[in-house]
C-alpha cells in the first residue's frame, strides 16, 4: 500500500512534455489553493533536470503572483540562461489556463573546496523527543479550522514540533521567533530530491513569525496570508530523515507585508540551509 512519502514523492515526480516544459500535479485535499513549497519544489525539480547531474542547486529566489488551482496540472517552463564554466543560472515560469501564477530563479554549482564557517546552532532549544508533535496540538486546541484540522489528521510525509507551543494557542503579543523542528518520514537518498524536498518543507510555518507581535497566527481569522516572495541558500546536503531545527525570526513588518528569516540546521549543528520570505499578512476588512 502506498505510503505519505509515497505520495510525496510522486507529487514532485513531474511530467516531462519535452526537455523544457514539465507538468506537475498537486494532492487531492481540501485546501482551496497549491501550497506554496510544493510549487518551489516542482519548478526546482524542473529546472535541475536542464542541469548537469552533478551540479546542484545553491540558491533560488521566487516570486508567487496568483494562487494556484489545486484541481489544474501545473505548466513549468524552463529558461536556460546560462551554462558557464563554475555556475549553471536557470528561469522557471509556472502557469495554469495560459496564465503565470509563479516564478523562479535558480543557480546550479558543482561542488568545490573552498573556506568554511557557520553560525552555531541555537542552544537551549528542547530536543524534539521532549515535544507534542504540531497533530498532538491541534487535538487540544478549539480554535483551528476544520479543513486544517483535517490535514494535520492525515497520515503526512513530515512531522512538525513546534518548541513554543504558545504561538498557536494564545493571542498574547509574543516575540516575532519561532523554532520548529522537521523532518520526513523516510530518507530522501537522491540529492535533487533532497534540494526539492527541503525547498518545499522552508515555505512551512515561515511567515506565521511575523505575526506572533501582533497577537496572531496562522489560524488567526483576523488575517489574510500568502508568500509574496521567497529565497533559499543550500549550504549541505542531508538525507532529512532526523530531525532538522528551522529557526525564524521577524525584524520587520508594515504596509500588510511581513518579513521572515529562516535557518535549517541538523541535530548535530551543521546548518545546511537558509531562507528569507515576504508575505502578505492583510487585515481582513470583514
Amino acid at each position: 500500500m502506498p505510503t505519505s512519502m509515497d505520495a510525496f514523492l510522486n507529487i514532485l515526480d513531474i511530467e516531462t512534455i519535452d526537455p523544457i516544459l514539465y507538468r506537475g500535479i498537486s494532492p487531492n485535499t481540501s485546501w482551496q489553493r497549491v501550497f506554496g513549497g510544493q510549487v518551489i519544489g516542482q519548478a526546482l525539480l524542473a529546472a535541475q533536470r536542464t542541469v548537469e547531474q552533478e551540479r546542484l542547486v545553491h540558491s533560488l529566489h521566487c516570486y508567487f503572483m496568483r494562487p494556484g488551482d489545486p484541481n489544474v496540472p501545473i505548466l513549468y517552463a524552463v529558461d536556460r540562461i546560462r551554462d558557464g564554466k563554475s555556475f549553471t543560472t536557470r528561469r522557471v515560469v509556472a502557469s495554469q489556463r495560459g496564465d503565470a501564477i509563479f516564478s523562479l530563479e535558480a543557480s546550479f554549482q558543482a561542488h568545490e573546496q573552498g573556506l568554511e564557517h557557520q553560525v552555531d546552532l541555537p542552544s537551549g532549544i528542547p530536543q524534539p523527543e521532549e515535544l507534542l508533535s504540531l497533530r498532538q496540538m491541534l487535538e487540544r486546541m478549539d480554535n483551528v479550522p476544520e479543513p486544517i484540522r483535517r490535514y494535520f489528521k492525515r497520515d503526512r510525509p513530515l512531522e512538525l514540533r513546534p518548541v513554543f507551543p504558545e504561538h498557536y494557542t494564545s493571542t498574547e503579543k509574543l516575540p516575532p521567533v519561532q523554532h520548529v523542528w522537521v523532518k520526513m518520514q523516510e530518507p530522501v537518498e537522491d540529492p535533487r530530491i533532497q534540494s526539492a524536498a527541503l525547498a518545499y518543507l522552508s515555505d512551512m510555518t515561515l511567515l506565521d513569525t511575523a505575526t506572533f507581535p501582533h497577537g496572531g497566527g496562522v489560524f488567526d481569522p483576523r488575517l489574510q496570508m500568502a508568500s509574496l516572495d521567497h529565497a533559499m541558500w543550500f549550504h549541505r546536503q542531508d538525507r532529512l530523515d532526523d530531525w532538522i531545527l528551522y529557526t525564524q525570526d521577524s525584524p520587520w513588518a508594515g504596509s500588510s507585508r511581513g518579513f521572515t528569516r529562516g535557518a535549517l540546521y541538523t541535530r548535530a549543528g551543521l546548518l545546511i540551509a537558509s531562507t528569507v520570505q515576504e508575505g502578505l499578512m492583510r487585515l481582513r476588512t470583514k
